[in-house]
């Protein structure tokens, strides 16, 4: 009993390059779920997981998709996390109330990006985007336009109502049609965390990304006119079912502590002074407290 104890127990050893070191291991209770808008992939995976695991020694494991598809996925109870962000405050109602699970009962708004429109700067197309309205450039024919599922991605729903108040700006009335086509083009829809990888390798022309993912990862990009600007509204909450309570509160702690927003900031996302929404009574003190010191 006592050799299977120490078995179980011990860490393991690496011996890398005659160097002997000793490989952490972490409970599985420890882990932080973390189930996040498709759109900070690159922020996620790279800056705050990592930085949030160097600074409280709790392993994160991400899982990024469309934010309305997560939300799906939680209230049919197929994916269980400790922390939910979302790219829009209207997906935390889908999980708000007793009919709904009752799976959020708080949320907290930190951060912006507005919608962009990005392009492949080897793509034929690339020279239109820098001498015409961006618009006028997606009407081409051949050009491949990517864009996330409107059922499932705010991004979506915020693309197909930006392009139609262009129509009415630019007095355009197929212009939906010349762009986007039908609602649920099987040509142009694609899930959220592949879209950057499809343009930037050259399988797209175009497409709908907020400023963070261009800015981030250096893709050309148009700006629209004021009039129709949209924009992803980021929220995060601890899911009232969270297995890890403790680490969810943990990773909120320092996603919205000072490092946290200045990773934020290194990766262009816009950072606001966070608001809560919802039952204020639910909030851990500890996030309450690091939402004051932001607030300040």
């Amino acid at each position: 009993m006592i050799r299977k104890l120490l078995a179980s127990t011990v860490t393991p050893i690496v011996l890398i390059a005659g160097i002997v070191t000793a490989t952490p291991v972490f409970a599985q209770s420890d882990t932080v779920n973390v189930l996040y808008a498709g759109s900070l992939v690159n922020v996620m995976e790279r800056s705050i997981g990592p930085a949030f695991e160097k600074a409280t020694g709790l392993p994160f494991r991400g899982y990024a998709a469309g934010s309305n598809k997560i939300a799906n996925e939680i209230k049919g109870k197929l994916r269980r996390g400790d922390v939910f962000i979302s790219a829009s405050p209207k997906v935390n109602d889908s999980l708000t109330g007793a009919a709904n699970g009752d799976h959020v009962t708080w949320y907290v708004n930190f951060a912006e990006s507005p919608l962009m429109i990005g392009y492949n700067p080897q793509s034929r197309f690339a020279p239109q985007f820098k001498s015409r309205r961006w618009d006028q450039v997606l009407q081409q024919p051949g050009i491949r336009i990517g864009r996330t599922d409107p059922k499932l991605d705010p991004k979506g729903a915020f693309t197909v109502a930006m392009v139609t108040r262009a129509a009415e700006l630019y007095h355009q009335p197929d212009l939906v049609e010349k762009t986007l086509g039908v609602t649920e083009n099987s040509e142009q829809v694609l899930p959220e965390e592949t879209l950057v990888g499809r343009l930037q390798s050259g399988q797209l022309d175009a497409g709908f990304f907020y400023s963070t993912e261009t800015s981030d990862l250096k893709i050309p990009a148009i700006r629209p006119a004021p009039e129709l600007q949209a924009k992803a509204s980021y929220t995060l909450t601890i899911l009232s079912d969270a297995p890890n309570r403790d680490g969810a509160s943990s990773f909120v702690d320092f996603l919205l502590s000072a490092q946290g927003r200045a990773l934020l900031k290194q990766h262009r996302v816009d950072v606001i002074k966070p608001t809560v929404s919802g039952n204020l009574q639910a909030v851990p003190p500890s996030v309450q407290a690091v939402i004051d010191a932001a607030a300040q």
